[in-house]
């Protein structure tokens, strides 16, 4: 290569590393073609490397497809590719592809590798690459090290996990956080927190970590603690802190350690320019009843998706606020932005709650009409709740009965709470049976038929349904009460 090539080499890879590399990828490539450098493996490996990272593997593949004889750098930057932005499989593919090719791997083919299983869940598969990893005696590097414990951990084999990772002599935080996310997520949390305890070295990730694997474990109490714990040390607080402790923070009622939280990432500036951060304070404020704050962030937010709208028109919901709910929604695809299913259990909750029987169910229908949302079960849920708040019971009925999905106990104690409140025994007394069918251990189901039976008279039917009881060895729960 002439000395001019090798600077127009260098001066391609600067464009690639740099900041503009996302929006000038394909001048980048023009760029390449028209200097006659689309043979370069080294330039074409960080030009693909690139191309992973942005999440434009098509564009990748089919550079790769115009090599003839490609190295084990251009395979081993497709295997990464697609370990991080999927299809996973793809990964797996080009690695069959390169053995096929009479290519060595080497050991920057096999971590991406052990991801790419990783996240497929596929144990079978990874297992198999590890005895990859041992023939060739590449399980001394600590990336194919953290790659192993990554698929182990991630398919629930946790012991499995634990032997590699003891038997690492230079263990990184990585490798303990994957540890600690193992044991959580198996159901493990102590064993997880214990391990936390032990760490010599920690990042703010590692706090993330083990915040939210509290939280989601049901532990929030613990997960707040912890968090005072960290900003009593060294950690300040990340984008990813805030977004994993304001719903804690809003499912506890801890609205001063909220509003502290937005003190907190205003003065940090991570408020309002970073769009989970104002999503999870919209949430947060509208969870707490203060609506008025919630809008005032939403409408201060520079940008918005999907989520920030989702937010704040549940808010809506929550709050008994429904026409305005709808008008947001109205408001969002006037903006040009697409509802998602969460979009629509949002704005048809808003409905139910403001009685607007006629606009949800074009709503409803309009799903998957316009949309080409399939309803789930929350859709019909709100449906019914929508129908039977507005006394639309036979029309409630119908659509439980026509439900392209099975009806869960939740529609049908839905259905059961509306007849009863507008009297209509015999369609509720239908949908008990149902609930009995699908709860047959709940006490509180025979109760309610047996009430309603009372209720009209059917003292024979109330007699049958304790019979049924004490055949099938229910037992009607002792009431209780919260005055100590």
């Amino acid at each position: 290569m002439s000395r001019g090539s090798r600077e127009v080499e260098r001066s391609i890879l600067r464009l690639l590393h740099g900041q503009k590399s996302r929006t000038q990828l394909t001048q980048i490539h023009a760029h390449i073609l028209r200097h006659q450098l689309h043979h370069s493996n080294q330039l074409i490996s960080h030009f693909i490397s690139i191309c992973g990272s942005l999440n434009r593997m098509l564009y990748a593949s089919l550079i790769f497809q115009h090599f003839q004889n490609p190295n084990i750098f251009l395979f081993n930057c497709m295997i990464k590719g697609y370990s991080l932005c999927g299809p996973y499989q793809n990964s797996i593919l080009f690695f069959s592809t390169m053995k096929r090719r009479g290519i060595w791997p080497d050991e920057f083919t096999f971590a991406p590798l052990l991801k790419a299983c990783a996240n497929l869940e596929d144990l079978e598969l990874g297992q198999g690459v590890h005895k990859h990893v041992l023939a060739l005696g590449f399980g001394r590097f600590g990336s194919i090290r953290i790659g192993i414990v990554e698929l182990y951990s991630g398919c629930g084999r946790t012991m499995d996990a634990k032997k590699v990772f003891d038997e690492t002599p230079h263990r990184d935080v990585i490798l303990w956080n994957l540890m600690i996310k193992g044991y959580s997520q198996s159901g493990n949390v102590d064993m997880g927190l214990g391990l936390f305890r032990q760490m010599g070295e920690r990042t703010v990730v590692s706090w993330n970590l083990m915040i939210s694997l509290l939280a989601q474990n049901g532990r929030e109490k613990e997960a707040v603690a912890l968090f005072h714990e960290m900003r009593n040390g060294e950690f300040e607080p990340d984008e990813a802190t805030v977004v994993t402790v304001l719903p804690v923070c809003a499912q506890l009622g801890e609205l001063d350690l909220g509003r502290w939280i937005h003190s907190y990432v205003k003065s940090k500036g991570l408020y309002p320019n970073l769009v989970s951060v104002g999503n999870a304070l919209v949430d947060f404020f509208g969870k707490s009843g203060d609506l008025e704050t919630a809008f005032t962030i939403f409408k201060d937010m520079p940008r918005k998706n999907v989520v920030s709208w989702n937010a704040a028109i549940s808010n809506c919901a929550f709050n008994g606020k429904g026409e305005l709910g709808v008008q947001l929604f109205d408001e969002m695809l006037d903006e040009g932005v697409r509802p998602n299913d969460s979009t629509f259990v949002g704005v048809l909750a808003c409905c139910a709650h403001a009685g607007l029987v006629q606009r949800g169910g074009d709503l409803f229908d309009s799903m998957m009409a316009s949309h080409g949302i399939e309803p789930t079960i929350e859709h019909y849920g709100c449906m019914v709740d929508l129908l039977g708040r507005g006394g639309c019971l036979k029309e409630a009925h119908k659509l439980v009965k026509t439900m392209a999905i099975e009806p869960n106990s939740a529609i049908w104690g839905a259905l059961v709470s509306a007849c009863r409140t507008h009297g209509e025994m015999e369609l509720a007394e239908c949908a008990l049976k149902e609930l009995i069918k699908l709860e047959p251990w709940n006490s509180g189901n025979y109760v309610l038929l047996s009430n309603i039976y009372a209720d009209i008279g059917k003292w024979e039917e109330v007699e049958k349904v304790r019979v049924l009881m004490r055949e099938n060895s229910i037992k009607k729960s002792p009431g209780q009460s919260a005055v100590v």
